[in-house]
This record gives structure tokens, C-alpha cells and sequence, in this order.
């Protein structure tokens, strides 16, 4: 900037202002280019949905500016001699963030405007003849800069009412994972109940996929409706190691063949300051609803490779049904989420529908004092009426945990649990659960029979661990095992006792690519110790955007 404009702004108020939008523009440097400009100019108009500024009377409007700042005789004089000064909703000036061009274009705009007008009716005790002369010099020091950014603000304004309006939505956005996976179990003989024959565990190594899609969507911007997409062709591995002990946790059991289904639809929304209530209409899933004290390894696509490995059994009650989810969280170390869930809600035959149907009562109590301590206390009571496909904890523990009392039999169970999450420092991490479930026989040939279960898990992560992003991740436990009742009979007793092994590196490539290589093994698997350890290698690779 040259000495002779130097000069030239001190003669009015409104070079002054014109002077002060230049300055901090940036005008004097190169442009961006347009792509840039083009996300800039979309950035502002969202922004100017919330932050639209109107134009004041009186400097005094303004909460953010005193009497005793630098500039306010300045903006005093524009806004009661020119009235080409705007502010924004909130009665504030923002005089001290940085401006943008786009803001610097708008703000000298609007005082040409308005000398102009002044001009027009002729109002000479306001336009001085000095005023007008300094501002066609100014004018004329700036008339390159000011015709590119015209041209330039003019074709991005195009471009952007072009996007608006052909964009997909203005209240949903798109969010997808894709699973890339290759695995391989392998081991001695296949898993058998105690007292069956042992066959060798014959598995062929596979390469695999999962794919999802999320629409969120805000109509009050505290509110959320979540639909999801998913397809896949991931095949659960128990078929061949005969355990779903060593089922993966992002695989669909018996796959989709990559058809599309929409496996999900919740909505959610502040009932009160302190109240999140959300809604599932379908594929309700506990551990999404509430804290499963395992952020590090919860996810099927960024978290831990087993399914068991992911938290706490007692969070599958009731998977995949509708039902309804309320948090109270008020300022405070203390939460408490309270939820129903019924798995065959939209069924309308005998012994199923929202109230008549397998169903999960769910509460729990969360304590977290601090940042790097968090417990919690769970409890849940569920009613399945399926006797040939009873499955108290979602095919995690031995087949025999999943359904003690066979075919025909109503089931009942109380669950209980209790989570806790310790972050040592930014970078370690440990988490744990433990949990005892108590089921009870309604009918069938073992009406009047219980069974009792116990199971527990830990898990370690390094987080950046080789580089920023990273984890390393180590889980160990044991899944679910009858280890006492009424129903301690039989052929299909658990007999020993399995344990679980994780390792895992998730290694992050970029934002949106993780590769997540990890070996899992299972010891005794089917909670008999006459089985041959099992071992399951995977690579997982996930595609984020």
C-alpha cells in the first residue's frame, strides 16, 4: 500500500472504514482459486443462515463495543453519519476476528451504497466534496482489485445457487464405512459340546465385505434421524470351527449376498435440557444407545475383530428389535438411561408384538467424576418366548450359555453387570466389565429349572502407539459359561472353561482409512477343555467418508 493512500485515509470516516475492510482482506494478495472460493462462498452462506447481520442506528447497539475501544469514534461517526455499519442477531460487532474478503466485499459495498444515496437526495451536509474526491481515489488505487473479486464473487455466486439447488438435502447428510476383510481360521479339531466326536477344523481363507450407509438427518438441529443401509457377503466362521466363540464382529452370520436392506431407523430428540429420548422403529441396538465403557474397541468397523471382544454381553438384550431408549443427564458426574425393547414389535401373531413378544427391560447407572474415570451398573431383565431359538446373549459364550433348557422352552433372565473405563493418561487406556445372569425355564421339559452365568472381559489400548492415531490393542476374557443351577445336568454341560485373546494393531493410513491386521484365540473353546484351541487371523481394512 502505498504513502499517497496512507495520506488519503485520513480524511474521512467512511475512508477510514473502507481503509479498515481493505487492510484486513487481503486484498493485495492473490486470490485463492476457485475451488476454494466455491467452499468458502458455501461456508459464509451457511453461516449467514445463522449469523445474517442487520444494519444498527446507534454504536451503543453494540454489546461487544465501549467507549473505551480504539475504533470507537470511528464506527460511531459511520454508523450516525453514513449508516453502513451492520451488526449481527446477537447485539454484537466482532471487532476483532479476522474478515474475510467476502466480508470486506459486502462492508464497502454497502457504504458505496449508501454515499451514493446520500448523493442522490442531494444531502450536501453529509458527502463532503473532500469525502467524495478521497473516495474516487480510493477508488481508483483499489479498481483492479475490486473488478477481479466482483468478477470472482459474481461466478461463485452462480456456482453456489447452482449447488443449492441441486444439492441432495439441506437437513440430511451422508455418512458410509466399507469393511475390506481377510481371514482365516485355522487350529486342530472344530469345537464340539461335551460329549460329542471331534473333526478337523477344515476353513478356507476368505476375503469378505460390509458395507453401510447412514442418512442423519436434523429438523430442529438438536434432533436426529438416523436410516441405515447395509449390505455384505461376510459369512460367520462358526460354521467351520463349530464355536461362535470365534465369530467376528462385523460379520452377518450367514451374509446378505451384498443386497441392500435398511436395517435400521431410530429417531432422536432433547425432550428437556437433561433429557435425550430416541426412538427405534427397527434394528434397536443397546450399546449404540447407551455407554458400553469401551469407546477404543465398541465399533464393529474401527473397534475390536471379535465379536465378544467389542463390550459387555448384557448390551445385546433385545438386539435388533424396536423399542425406546431414555438418557437423563442432568450437570453432573450422574446419568441414568432407562430403555424397552421388543425384538418382535412389528410382528402381530401369538406371542409376539410390542408387549407380547421377546422384550428386554434395561436401566443403568453411570458415575464419572472425571474425565478419566468412568463406572457404570447395569441391569436387565428379558423375556424370550422362542424356545427353539432362545439366545440369552446373542450368540457370544458357548452354545449351551445361549440356550440351557433347548427347544420349547420360555425363558426369563435377570442380568446384571458392571463396566468401568480408566484412562491413565491420554495415551493408555484399560476397560473392563463383568456380569452374572440368572435364567429361569417357564415351560417345556425343564419348566421349574435355572441356570446361572458368569463372564467377564478387559481391554488395553495404546492409543498412538507408532504413530498418532494409532492403537494397540490387547483383550482378554471370558465369555459366557452355566456355571451353576438346577440345569447342571446333562450331555451339554459346560464342562471347562473358555477364555478369550485379542491382539490387534489398528493402524491408521489417512482421516479415512484404517487397516487393522489382529489375531484372535480362543482357548477351550465351548467351555470344554477336551477342545483344541481355536485361532482366527484377520486383516480388516475400513474406508471412512
Amino acid at each position: 500500500m502505498t504513502k499517497q493512500f496512507w495520506n488519503l485515509i485520513k480524511v474521512s470516516p467512511v475512508v477510514l472504514a473502507a481503509t479498515f475492510f481493505a487492510a484486513n482482506s487481503g486484498l493485495a494478495a492473490e486470490v485463492n482459486n476457485e475451488n476454494e472460493q466455491l467452499t468458502n462462498v458455501a461456508q459464509l452462506s451457511d453461516a449467514q443462515d445463522a449469523n445474517n447481520m442487520g444494519q444498527v442506528t446507534s454504536v451503543s447497539q453494540f454489546s461487544d463495543v465501549q467507549p473505551t475501544d480504539w475504533a470507537f469514534q470511528a464506527l460511531q461517526s459511520l454508523v450516525e453519519r453514513y449508516g453502513c455499519i451492520a451488526g449481527y442477531p446477537n447485539s454484537t460487532y466482532r471487532g476483532n476476528r479476522a474478515l474475510t474478503r467476502y466480508e470486506f466485499a459486502a462492508g464497502l459495498n454497502a457504504c458505496l451504497d449508501r454515499v451514493n444515496e446520500l448523493i442522490a437526495t442531494a444531502t450536501a451536509d453529509l458527502v463532503s466534496k473532500q469525502d467524495l474526491a478521497t473516495l474516487q481515489r480510493l477508488q481508483e488505487e483499489y479498481s483492479a482489485e475490486l473488478a477481479t473479486l466482483r468478477g470472482r464473487v459474481d461466478g461463485l455466486e452462480a456456482r453456489t445457487s447452482e449447488l443449492e439447488a441441486n444439492q441432495f438435502s439441506t437437513t440430511t447428510k451422508l455418512v458410509g464405512e466399507a469393511i475390506f476383510n481377510v481371514s482365516q481360521p485355522f487350529g486342530g479339531n472344530r469345537a464340539v459340546a461335551a460329549g460329542n466326536s471331534n473333526q478337523n477344523l477344515d476353513a478356507n481363507t476368505t476375503f469378505d465385505d460390509r458395507v453401510r450407509l447412514n442418512l442423519y438427518s436434523s429438523f430442529m438441529g438438536t434432533d436426529q434421524l438416523q436410516t441405515r443401509l447395509n449390505a455384505g457377503n461376510i459369512i460367520s466362521n462358526a460354521g467351520v470351527t463349530g464355536t461362535n466363540m470365534t465369530r467376528l464382529g462385523f460379520d452377518g452370520v450367514t451374509g446378505t449376498g451384498n443386497s441392500v436392506v435398511i436395517d435400521k431407523i431410530n429417531y432422536a430428540f432433547n425432550l428437556t435440557d437433561a433429557v435425550r429420548v430416541k426412538i427405534d422403529a427397527t434394528g434397536a441396538e443397546l450399546y449404540e444407545n447407551v455407554n458400553n465403557f469401551n469407546s477404543d474397541f465398541a465399533s464393529s468397523g474401527k473397534g475390536a475383530l471379535s465379536r465378544y471382544g467389542r463390550f459387555s454381553p448384557i448390551y445385546r438384550q433385545g438386539q435388533g428389535g424396536a423399542g425406546l431408549t431414555v438418557t437423563f443427564n442432568p450437570k453432573g458426574p450422574i446419568s441414568l438411561s432407562g430403555a424397552y425393547v421388543a425384538r418382535t414389535a412389528n410382528d402381530p401373531t401369538v406371542n409376539n408384538g410390542l408387549f407380547n413378544g421377546d422384550s428386554v427391560i434395561f436401566g443403568q447407572l453411570s458415575f464419572k467424576p472425571s474425565e478419566a474415570f468412568n463406572i457404570g451398573l447395569t441391569y436387565a431383565r428379558t423375556y424370550q418366548t422362542d424356545g427353539a431359538n432362545n439366545n440369552l446373549f446373542q450368540s457370544t459364550g458357548s452354545a449351551f450359555a445361549n440356550n440351557p433348557f433347548g427347544n420349547g422352552t420360555r425363558t426369563e433372565s435377570n442380568n446384571y453387570g458392571v463396566e468401568a473405563s480408566f484412562q491413565f493418561s491420554p495415551k493408555l487406556v484399560i476397560s473392563g466389565w463383568g456380569g452374572y445372569t440368572t435364567a429361569d425355564a417357564l415351560t417345556g421339559a425343564n419348566a421349574g429349572r435355572d441356570a446361572e452365568a458368569w463372564y467377564y472381559g478387559a481391554t488395553l489400548a495404546l492409543r498412538d502407539f507408532g504413530k498418532e492415531g494409532n492403537v494397540l490393542g490387547i483383550i482378554f476374557g471370558q465369555p459366557p459359561r452355566i456355571s451353576g443351577g438346577s440345569i447342571k445336568t446333562g450331555s451339554n454341560l459346560d464342562s471347562g472353561t473358555s477364555y478369550h485373546l485379542e491382539g490387534l494393531y489398528k493402524y491408521k493410513v489417512s482421516d479415512n482409512i484404517q487397516v487393522t491386521p489382529g489375531l484372535l484365540v480362543i482357548f477351550n473353546p465351548e467351555n470344554n477343555d477336551n477342545n483344541d484351541t481355536e485361532y482366527v487371523g484377520t486383516l480388516r481394512t475400513t474406508f471412512s467418508f
